[in-house]
């Protein structure tokens, strides 16, 4: 891992210590621009740009940057972007074994997860595995400093998720606990600093390094991830926005769930109650403050339970927990 303000400069060195000589910039097409910037930055170690990661990671996608990479011999991956060309990044790896670097652009934390979910056929395929991470992960600030209050809200909230999760998991050993409350702490911090003034570089860098800390910790779909998900695939839902929406919910399924993850939550937050403060944040962060703002519908938080079956977070919610918490998030209501 590789931290600070134009840590990207170190990328040219990363590539030649992994022996990759002829990189596979992956990326979306809103980034094809910061990928050919990369591509001069690293000149002489580039095999191909491609931007064309899809949300949710369909496996059509992937089958065509295959082609795309072995056209070129690509030896390595370096990945830009968020949880979309992350996704497309780790679905490429895992087929090839190809060594990856990432740099991520959104506080989405993906980079760390074990695990890859795929789209094939409208269906969602789980894949799992310490080789899907990246070798190296380049965290520059300054590449994050530039995102709107729009898109820099909902991500810090999401990063926020993940912390929770880590927090909250069933086999989190006390090193997880503290760096996921570290996170908690940095983030929340920032964020409220983030959202007033875009120009505070110092909350820029504190929010990445949280988002970093939160994306530590996480090892498997929980309650929060798997409904959000559910949310997201169901009803066409932006995947940040529904995190950030759906947070202080989850977090208050959790204070009966999981109560002493909740106080360690809440202290970190400096609250007495971590879902409210959750709450307060979301308020600041979200453009739309309710499903019913994003235009579900009651019929469907119905058929959202349906679908979802049961978490993979023990002790396992039932339905009448989570239609509690849909219709909650619905009504927007403090929890």
């Amino acid at each position: 891992m590789i931290f600070g303000w134009g840590a990207r400069s170190a990328i040219g060195e990363e590539l030649a210590r992994l022996g990759v000589e002829r990189a596979m910039i992956v990326t979306t097409p809103s980034r094809a621009d910061l990928g050919a910037e990369f591509a001069r930055l690293i000149l002489g170690r580039v095999g191909i740009v491609y931007p064309g990661a899809q949300p949710n990671t369909p496996t059509n996608v992937t089958e065509a940057a295959l082609t795309a990479a072995s056209s070129v011999k690509a030896d390595g991956l370096l990945v830009i972007g968020g949880g979309t060309a992350i996704g497309l990044s780790k679905a490429l790896s895992l087929r090839t074994n190809l060594p990856q670097i990432a740099v991520p652009t959104t506080f989405a934390g993906s980079e760390n997860a074990p695990f890859l979910s795929e789209t094939e056929r409208g269906a969602r395929i789980a894949r799992h595995g310490p080789s899907i991470r990246p070798r190296t992960t380049v965290y520059d600030p300054e590449l994050v400093a530039h995102l709107p209050p729009s898109v820099a809200g909902p991500s810090a909230m999401n990063a926020m998720a993940n912390a929770l999760d880590g927090l909250s998991a069933p086999n989190a050993s006390p090193i997880d606990t503290l760096v996921a409350a570290e996170a908690l702490r940095a983030i929340s911090a920032a964020l409220p600093r983030i959202l007033a003034n875009s120009g505070d570089n110092a909350a820029w860098s504190d929010a990445l390094c949280g988002a970093w800390l939160a994306g530590v910790g996480v090892s498997a779909e929980t309650f929060h991830s798997r409904l959000c998900q559910t949310l997201v695939d169901s009803f066409g839902l932006v995947h940040s926005e529904v995190n950030c929406l759906m947070l202080p919910y989850t977090a208050a399924y959790r204070r009966d769930a999981a109560p002493g993850a909740m106080r360690k939550a809440a202290s970190a937050l400096r609250t007495h109650d971590a879902p409210e403060a959750l709450y307060d944040l979301m308020q600041l962060a979200a453009a739309r403050k309710s499903l019913r703002q994003m235009d579900v519908t009651t019929a469907e938080l119905e058929t959202a339970c349906d679908l979802l079956g049961a978490p993979g977070e023990p002790p396992f919610a039932g339905r009448a927990d989570i239609l509690e918490t849909l219709i909650a998030a619905y009504e927007g209501r403090r929890p």
